[in-house]
């Protein structure tokens, strides 16, 4: 089989997903095209037009299916290279635009949640990584569509939601690293060992880093002794709030900065206690789900696709504008976890569902499903 996979903005999550295709099939052929993730709004809208001149030759080639992501303006893609319209398609949404808390100042939204729109009507088949990205996307398209004055057909809603499914991008489990030696404490043994704490999110405005802060400043408050490693990806212009962790909390932590190295990085996590998200933006959470993979217990909190994931007893109250009572919940629930592991063996949550062994066959049966049709 030969496939053709379009990312029009192939942020780390997006690559992940892509090789996971690629090792989980590869006795199919695959074609990829991808663009880097920047210039949000024009790569949003600039993607049919780069990939149609510049990359025509490939887009002409023979395939039998079309996989590409909801950054994809699949619609205007097809319309301007006629090829692509006869394949069989499949939009993979790894986030939707309707469900983005935007800051002040930011441009609207509007044309990428149309660009979707169109994509997804275009498309033959819909895939989302959680129940959480299908049902936003889904309520954000029916509250658009009320908004407009006049000549909006009935039933968009229930069209898109009958080609659509959950199918989560594949976590690796486990691994053979062995515990990371960038743990100060990780000599020490008993009580006195310092609990070693994770959070992985990016360095950006939509990570809760507000609820982060407050959350250290109360186990600070506490007299918790603990150890800190923040591992996200940084970039030029990130909020102010993470340079004051760094500088406030300087003495807890062990790591801050991305790491490059994945046998590094899957070591700093298999010596770790817990892995902590305080994200507003969310819809798989794939730091958090390799981290659990590693051994961490997940700390996250009670919204987003995180209830579908994780049991009752890993979430903390959710309040996201209340950064302050959201931090002491947190707090409240790292301290009862600690001393539970304290008193014993606390059993990680189950997600083997999601390793690539377990949902090869999901994704296999939906790309035959499509090239069935087509035939």
């Amino acid at each position: 089989m030969k496939i053709l996979l379009l990312s029009a903005y192939a942020a780390h999550s997006h690559v992940h997903w892509q090789d996971s295709l690629r090792r989980m099939f590869p006795d199919w052929e695959w074609q990829v095209l991808s663009l880097p993730p920047r210039h949000f709004s024009w790569r949003i809208r600039g993607n049919p037009l780069h990939w149609s001149q510049a990359e025509r030759e490939c887009l002409n080639k023979p395939y039998d299916l079309l996989v590409a992501t909801s950054m994809v303006d699949l619609a205007t893609l097809r319309g301007l290279v006629p090829s692509l319209a006869r394949l069989p398609s499949l939009l993979y949404f790894h986030e939707n635009q309707f469900d983005y808390p935007q800051q002040d100042g930011q441009p609207s939204l509007l044309e990428a949640q149309m660009v979707s729109l169109y994509a997804a009507l275009a498309a033959d088949a819909l895939a989302f990584n959680s129940a959480f990205n299908r049902d936003t996307f889904l309520d954000g398209v029916d509250t658009l569509l009320r908004r407009l004055p006049d000549y909006v057909p009935a039933g968009i809603p229930a069209l898109l939601a009958a080609k659509a499914r959950v199918l989560p991008v594949p976590v690796e489990m486990g691994g053979t690293d062995a515990a990371g030696s960038r743990w100060p404490g990780t000599s020490q043994t008993g009580p006195r060992r310092p609990l070693r704490l994770v959070w992985s999110g990016r360095f950006e405005h939509d990570k809760g880093a507000e609820s982060l802060w407050h959350t250290l400043l109360a186990l600070e408050h506490s007299g918790l002794l603990f150890e800190l490693a923040l591992t996200g990806q940084q970039f030029r212009q990130s909020p102010a709030i993470f340079s004051r962790i760094e500088r406030e909390f300087a003495h807890r932590l062990v790591h801050c900065g991305y790491l490059p190295s994945r046998s590094d990085y899957r070591a700093l996590l298999r010596g770790a206690d817990l892995v902590v998200s305080t994200a507003r933006h969310e819809f798989q959470g794939l730091a958090v789900l390799e981290a659990v993979a590693c051994g961490c217990l997940p700390v996250v909190p009670d919204r987003l696709a995180y209830p579908e994931i994780y049991p009752p007893r890993f979430r903390y109250q959710s309040h996201p504008q209340d950064a302050s009572l959201e931090g002491a919940c947190a707090a409240a629930l790292i301290g009862e976890l600690w001393r539970e592991m304290g008193q014993g063996t606390v059993p990680c949550p189950d997600v083997s569902a999601f390793e690539p062994g377990q949902l090869r066959p999901q994704y296999r049966e939906l790309l035959q499903q499509l090239l069935t049709s087509a035939g």
